[in-house]
């Protein structure tokens, strides 16, 4: 990846460039290229600036751009940088070619890792476009039920976690982890649910903000009943991101433990914070420290915590 690349991890990514940063070279570029992938098909299904038709389309075409270079449209992406305000996402919006042709030099095996992960991805976000189609501020659409929340956050994220074990044993082989590759499986899908949540839970007044909401309660009006959900689930993500603490201890080397643990080390921060929230702290949000990111990665070399 060349200066601008690295600079465009950075801007459209708060923390988890200093994990991809920490880690080992043979597994960088392949979870760096689906990070980018990732993020640009979540800048477009989140954009303000685009129909909902022309995000349908869009994520399609990402998908259909992962299968064969002959698929993709350069006119396509032309002028999507209206659809942010953010000029790290337009960066990225300007940039969706070269983050395709970064995929298609990937090694083949690595590419199927990479497909298969967007295409699940992609697949929630598409899901996401259907749920909340014709929503309104005035009258939120929540989540049927636990199992739809759990559906939605593997989607988007569980499989993550799994992608990134699968890419561990495949550059590493069984000295990746002293786990069998169907426990570490397991756990990385938690882990990455569990992430997932507490992104949920941290938003959540934003989400309602535009008519979304993803806990499954019966009234997303009912401030009582939304807190106390609120309440129920972090209990859940704390156990989630528990297995990724224990994820990250059984990998063999300090910097796998490091650019893994690190997700952690600043969700379990997140939700301390959130325990502690009321509803006017939600709105005006919850943020980690970027200084506390820094101290864990410190930690975890220096200091032998592998957790921070």
């Amino acid at each position: 990846m060349d200066r601008q690349d690295v600079e465009l991890l950075k801007g459209v990514s708060r923390s988890f460039y200093v994990s991809l940063k920490c880690l080992p070279e043979a597994m960088r570029q392949a979870a760096s290229v689906a990070y980018l992938l990732a993020r640009l098909s979540d800048t477009i299904a989140d954009g303000h600036g685009a129909s909902w038709a022309r995000k349908l389309a869009l994520l399609n075409l990402i998908e259909a751009s992962l299968l064969t270079e002959k698929c993709r449209d350069d006119d396509a992406f032309a002028g999507l940088c209206g659809i942010t305000q953010l000029p790290a996402e337009q960066f990225l919006l300007a940039r969706a070619m070269h983050c395709f042709a970064l995929f298609h030099r990937l090694p083949p095996p690595e590419q199927g890792m990479v497909r298969e992960v967007l295409q699940i991805i992609i697949s929630g976000q598409l899901l996401d476009l259907q749920r909340f189609e014709s929503v309104r501020s005035s009258a939120p659409v929540a989540l049927v039920d636990a199992a739809a929340l759990d559906d939605y956050c593997w989607r988007v994220a569980g499989c993550v976690g799994e992608f990134w074990t699968r890419l561990g044993f495949h550059c590493f082989g069984e000295k990746f982890s002293s786990e069998k590759i169907d426990r570490l499986t397991s756990l990385g899908r938690n882990y990455g649910s569990g992430l997932q949540l507490v992104n949920i839970l941290r938003d959540l007044p934003r989400d309602l903000a535009v008519g979304r909401c993803y806990l499954p309660v019966a009234n997303p009006a009912d401030a009582s009943a939304m807190m106390m959900a609120h309440r129920e689930w972090t209990q859940l993500a704390k156990q989630r991101v528990q297995d990724g603490i224990v994820y990250a201890s059984t990998l063999s080397s300090r910097r796998l433990r490091v650019a893994s643990g690190l997700p952690a080390a600043i969700a379990m921060k997140t939700l301390e914070l959130l325990e502690k929230a009321d509803w006017d702290d939600l709105v005006a949000g919850v943020k980690v420290p970027r200084s506390f990111v820094y101290r864990s990665v410190a930690r975890g070399f220096f200091l032998g915590s592998h957790l921070g």
